[in-house]
């Protein structure tokens, strides 16, 4: 074989297999108007060079367009899943080129029936791709058994269920994020024999697997390392509700000298807001996600750490995996964990969550 240039193109192909480049281009697309003799010399010369076509500039002359469908739980302006958004929002514009769409659906997390009757909804539309927050596994395996059947592939972001594995997931391994937590609220406690563990929950459901998974890591590093540590609970409510404020006033009334607890949700500024008004100065608290609110109860002091998740990689990093596999034709990576980002007073001014 004549010595080839660095960067192969059609027409080496070409000569190589005395064909035309129409009849290369025609191979490489799995277009029809080729003989068998010149699509197997073709296809020999494809697989000895190891050749990859450029899927992105194929993917541009295609025109195709591709419809993606997003499903998230419903949440207020400025709360967590506000972030995966806007990482949603910027992937659309970085692939725009690609005529690329998302048309995001929304469910109650403390209502099953609702994420059932919103997947259905994305089943009858019959998206090229979906990115969905999993719930519990009995209900999302529904969901996306339907999408296998369809052929339509899936991303998990947040959370995953390993018995119905997805094309990618994209969160923390959230089990080591709750073990990790524990460590770092013993290291605060110290010799303490009693911590609290805050919930935001809803008729039994928590409503989310995350916090759940991160509460699992949790125990199992407190009954390796602090069996003696007395764990406290205490479950707030789960939708906007003044009556959390009477829970907690009971709560410290009855338990004096607790001086330290978490809260596996992105509301820890429930718990921080409440510890400022009521001036619980010397308690110890850590949450999650960086939400404007967080922050500030970080910056003064009644949060005294805040574990990241980096949200918004997360939902710019779900729609390029739809784009990689479906556009592009390119393999992925299917479990893609988040890091454990610990954040302080001291540091929160120099990270970036980007």
């Amino acid at each position: 074989m004549n010595k080839l240039p660095d960067r192969i193109r059609i027409k080496d192909i070409a000569r190589l297999a005395d064909v035309s480049v129409g009849t290369v281009d025609r191979v490489i697309h799995g277009r029809s108007g080729v003989s068998e003799s010149s699509k197997k010399r073709v296809e020999e010369i494809l697989k000895q060079l190891d050749y990859q076509p450029n899927m992105y500039a194929s993917a541009l002359a295609s025109n195709k367009r591709y419809s993606f469908a997003c499903l998230l739980p419903q949440h207020l302006e400025g709360e967590y899943w506000t972030a995966v958004e806007a990482g949603i929002s910027e992937a659309v514009v970085t692939y725009s080129d690609f005529n690329i769409s998302v048309k995001t659906s929304y469910y109650d997390p403390y209502n099953y029936q609702s994420f059932v009757d919103a997947s259905n909804t994305i089943i009858e539309a019959q998206p090229d791709g979906v990115m969905a927050a999993p719930t519990v596994a009995q209900y999302t395996k529904e969901f996306t058994g339907k999408l296998n059947e369809l052929g339509i592939p899936y991303i998990y972001i947040d959370s995953t269920i390993k018995e119905v594995p997805p094309l990618a997931f994209f969160g923390q391994n959230s089990h080591q994020s709750g073990y990790f937590a524990a460590r770092m609220l013993m290291l605060l406690a110290g010799s303490e024999n009693e911590i609290v563990v805050f919930r935001k929950i809803h008729e039994g459901i928590i409503g989310s697997n995350q916090q759940e998974n991160r509460e699992k890591g949790f125990r199992q590093y407190m009954e390796e390392h602090h069996p003696s540590c007395h764990i406290l609970e205490l479950n707030l409510h789960a939708e906007p509700d003044n009556k959390d404020t009477a829970m907690l006033d009971d709560f410290f009334r009855q338990h004096p000298t607790v001086n330290s607890g978490i809260t596996f949700n992105s509301k820890a500024y429930i718990l921080g807001e409440y510890l400022q008004a009521h001036q619980h100065e010397g308690f110890k608290l850590i949450g999650y996600d960086l939400l404007e609110r967080n922050v500030a109860c970080l910056k003064q002091g009644s949060i005294s750490f805040l574990l990241a998740q980096q949200p918004e990689l997360q939902g710019f990093n779900g729609i390029k995996t739809l784009c990689d596999h479906l556009i592009f034709k390119k393999e992925v990576t299917q479990v893609n964990y988040m890091p454990i980002d610990l954040l302080t007073v001291e540091t929160i001014d120099y990270y970036s969550n980007k």
